[in-house]
């Protein structure tokens, strides 16, 4: 997930501290207009750091409606309410000792195929780099929710959504657009460089300038190489896929 920037007003998140002290877990709900900015900012900051410490009690975040009707996400089951299981606490490229084969593991090739081709038209950022980001960051989960607030497809933080104009980081569209941008802010700081752009998306470009290069994060380096792999396999079979769908001319025609 991309890192090294603040909170802003774009958040669409507040939480509630005494509920998740109450609960050992996460409370996150959806922000009610005309709260302070700055008392928004405050409880989430104090939350995601109670999170921190309770990361082990769940792997699963929930959504649910109250009476009411805000939404609310939380990692602790909740009781007496239809709820939903949306995503999982780490993004699956970034788990050091992940058991999944990188090489070999299911890719998809048309979930967001507008969202996606306008983003890397528009950016001029191949749609198998931007398909390996998400694949990496989410598995595609566009309501995925990190502990550390990062939302969505691309996994975006609250200020980094904000400096792209997201008003909704759970919306597929501003998600990818807003991550497409970030990426290729990172691509032409680094020089086209595909690995360094990828490091810089998840440890922040200010530990890449700082390493002069891959900083020395052991997820970090796990994250760079999975998406390098995911890439790869993504341009070919995205290419498999074009020639499969091109016209066929009949034996002997003109």
């Amino acid at each position: 997930m991309p890192g090294n920037w603040p909170f802003c007003k774009e958040s669409p998140f507040v939480t509630s501290p005494k509920d998740a002290r109450r609960s050992g877990g996460v409370l996150i709900t959806r922000a009610k207009e005309g709260r302070m900015l700055r008392f928004a900012t405050t409880l989430l900051l104090i939350v995601l750091a109670l999170a921190a410490s309770s990361a082990s009690a769940s792997q699963k975040i929930y959504k649910y409606t109250d009476r009411n009707g805000t939404t609310v996400y939380t990692n602790i089951p909740p009781r007496g309410v239809a709820a939903k299981v949306i995503g999982t606490y780490s993004c699956p490229a970034c788990k050091v000792n992940s058991s999944i084969n990188w090489n070999a593991t299911g890719l998809n090739l048309t979930a967001y195929q507008a969202e996606i081709s306008a983003a890397a038209k528009r950016h001029e950022v191949d749609e198998a780099l931007i398909r390996a980001i998400i694949h990496a960051e989410s598995a595609f989960r566009h309501e995925a929710l990190s502990p550390a607030g990062a939302q969505g497809l691309m996994q975006l933080m609250p200020g980094t959504a904000g400096m792209y104009g997201v008003t909704n980081s759970f919306d597929p569209a501003q998600n990818i657009a807003a991550g497409v941008e970030h990426l290729r802010m990172l691509l032409d700081m680094f020089d086209g460089d595909i690995e360094l752009a990828a490091a810089g998306y998840n440890a922040g470009e200010n530990a890449v300038l700082r390493f002069s290069g891959i900083p020395p994060y052991a997820e970090t380096q796990v994250y760079v190489e999975r998406v390098g792999i995911l890439m790869k396999r993504y341009q070919t079979e995205l290419a498999q896929a074009a020639t499969r769908a091109e016209p066929q001319l009949a034996v002997g025609a003109p």
